[in-house]
């Protein structure tokens, strides 16, 4: 074949590879952020066991609820919010807080079952879980008398 047949060749085998369609891609959108929210108005919440004797504490005995609200604007979305209690749990119950005394924390529960801190829970902010607070002992200690406090952080947010 000559070097000047070449090209045209090469031209004519391209052209009846087959028929083929192309077109253009776009992509548009909004980004959004979710609706702000408050829980307790901004108010801390506070749960106060007054005098607590130290040969009752079995994680039934004074057992109370933890009041709090969960108040947000509206939305354009059907976020997910998701709730979680942050703070150091004791040693020996990852649903118990951390108290002032090495061998007592406050054990959280929600719904009725044991919450374990710094774990997030699926919820609805309309209708939030009941969230409770008891007192519990590390087992086979003996407590003695003195004040005791603990402290955690109530965390409400959309995922």
């Amino acid at each position: 074949m000559r070097l000047w047949q070449q090209p045209a060749l090469l031209a004519l085998c391209s052209m009846g590879l087959g028929s083929h369609a192309m077109a253009n891609l776009t992509f548009d959108g909004t980004l959004v952020e979710p609706p702000p929210c408050t829980i307790n108005s901004g108010s801390t919440i506070e749960a106060d066991f007054k005098d607590v004797g130290i040969n009752k504490v079995d994680g039934i005995n004074y057992r109370q609820s933890v009041s709090y609200t969960i108040t947000c604007s509206s939305g354009t979305l059907p976020w997910e919010m998701v709730l979680t209690v942050k703070g150091v749990a004791t040693s020996f119950e990852s649903s118990a807080v951390q108290t002032s005394v090495s061998d007592l924390g406050i054990r959280l529960l929600q719904d009725g079952t044991p919450f374990d801190l710094n774990t997030s829970l699926i919820i609805n902010p309309t209708t939030p879980p009941v969230l409770e607070a008891v007192p519990i002992k590390r087992p086979g200690v003996q407590l003695t008398t003195g004040g005791f406090s603990a402290s955690a952080t109530l965390l409400a947010e959309f995922q």
